[in-house]
């Protein structure tokens, strides 16, 4: 566990593999309140079923960086894993042929989301949680992936914005390794004559 002052108040951040139900009723809340409108500003779908989460949450493979208070309430979630068959929407097979080194020392990890509670969001908890990630990626000497939609880079510099971290904590190189252009057709009626 890590112990950090945020405006004056303990943060910890633990490392668990499987929540238990209340701690995760009260993240899917606050999953929900945070990801839900993202459901009209990307084409890929966002935000996972109910169940997804849920399943994420128990799934042993999935680190969860548990951001509490002092109270201990539950205040931020981030989620790694090293098993990329956790992640649905991405390739394993594409991060063996690209790092097939790291891949042989099970050095592969997968960034899924990070969410912080409203009350939070202009504390230093997102970035805190973001360097646990990066020292558990670093003492691994790891690759790191990670997937922002365009709205989330544009307007929020997500993936920027975790470079600059990485960046601050450690000596990397960061760079886009795909992209995923989607399009769309509005039929306005036959061609003229």
């Amino acid at each position: 566990m890590a112990e950090y002052q945020v405006s004056g108040e303990t943060v910890t951040i633990d490392v668990e593999r499987d929540l238990d139900e209340d701690v995760t009723e009260r993240f899917h809340a606050l999953y929900v309140e945070t990801f839900a409108p993202m459901a009209v500003r990307a084409v890929a779908r966002q935000v996972l079923h109910r169940e997804e989460f849920v399943e994420e949450m128990r799934d042993p493979r999935v680190m969860k960086y548990v951001a509490r208070d002092a109270a201990g309430a539950v205040i931020g979630l981030t989620t790694l894993t090293r098993d990329l068959e956790t992640v649905p929407w991405i390739s394993p097979e594409y991060f063996a042929a690209r790092y097939p080194a790291h891949a042989a020392r099970d050095a592969v990890f997968y960034l899924g989301f990070t969410l912080v509670a409203p009350q939070h969001r202009r504390s230093s908890v997102f970035r805190l949680m973001i360097e646990e990630v990066a020292d558990h990626v670093l003492e691994a000497r790891g690759v790191c992936g990670w997937d922002v939609c365009a709205y989330n880079e544009e307007v929020l510099g997500f993936s920027t914005m975790i470079g600059q971290l990485l960046h601050s904590r450690l000596d990397c190189t960061i760079e886009e390794i795909d992209v995923q252009r989607y399009s769309a057709s509005v039929a306005h009626g036959p061609l003229p004559s």
